[in-house]
């Protein structure tokens, strides 16, 4: 009696397994573009139409290995941003939070060059919700978030992290700072401020760390050429914390550890 209720339990655990695994449709781009060719814009229609009850849950971009690391990392976030645009247009479900990556050249290479010229979109079956009402605090993209803006507006950087002590940048911040090369080319009347801020210190920014931060993604930025004259960065040490200096905890410090963008003008 015990065997069978064992089985039948791992039965029930493998339906819904099966139910809750996540898919995936890969979608391949023209050498050195990431406009959607036709090829591409076909699949997709076509996945659209076989699958109206999904929500999309990551998109990955990747480019092959030629051209330098710091073009291909943009250009794969520009592919990553051109379908989930297409994805948005055709009124397709995208979750909160959902998860981009850019990886450019950075993952193991099919010998084949143009199946590594591609972006890939995971997907699961849509859940049945009860309507509600979005509240403000809906999560959005920095894409979203900078086309909703207005000038003075202040926007934080999320997930771009710093080693300590250092304006040395760790490698899974890339896909941020892509993202905002991307929104700058995008807009070419964007101008901004990059503001840096520090955590944990009562005795001020001693190394100006703040200031190095800031200007790590100034320097980022104009070396993918974005004219300076849009562009001014600016360290604020710990005078602007969002919670009182010492933090009460490790979200505290990070609140407080951040780096944001002052919309200048748009």
């Amino acid at each position: 009696m015990k065997t069978t209720i064992y089985y039948c339990l791992l039965l029930i655990a493998a339906v819904f397994s099966k139910a809750d695994a996540q898919q995936q449709l890969e979608v391949f781009f023209d050498f050195n573009k990431f406009d959607l060719n036709p090829a591409a814009q076909a699949k997709l229609d076509e996945w659209l139409a076989a699958n109206k009850e999904i929500e999309v849950t990551k998109i990955y971009g990747y480019c092959d290995w030629k051209g330098a690391n710091g073009y291909n990392d943009t250009l794969s976030m520009k592919r990553v941003n051109q379908v989930y645009n297409y994805l948005i247009s055709n009124k397709v479900l995208v979750a909160a939070g959902y998860e981009t990556k850019g990886f450019g050249e950075d993952f193991i290479q099919s010998k084949v060059q143009s199946e590594n010229r591609k972006v890939t979109i995971s997907y699961i079956p849509k859940k049945p919700v009860t309507p509600v009402s979005v509240p403000k605090t809906a999560y959005q993209t920095l894409t979203e978030q900078v086309k909703s803006s207005k000038p003075g507006d202040l926007i934080k950087l999320e997930n771009i992290n710093f080693l300590n002590n250092s304006d040395a940048v760790v490698p899974k911040s890339k896909p941020v700072l892509a993202e905002l090369l991307c929104i700058m080319e995008d807009n070419p009347k964007l101008q901004i401020e990059i503001q840096g801020h520090i955590c944990c210190q009562t005795n001020g920014d001693v190394n100006d760390v703040s200031t190095k931060r800031a200007k790590a993604v100034y320097a980022y930025l104009v070396r993918n050429k974005i004219n300076r004259e849009r562009l001014s960065y600016k360290g604020y040490g710990i005078t602007r914390p969002m919670h009182p200096v010492p933090e009460k905890s490790v979200q505290e410090e990070d609140d407080n550890r951040r780096v944001e963008i002052l919309i200048v003008s748009n």
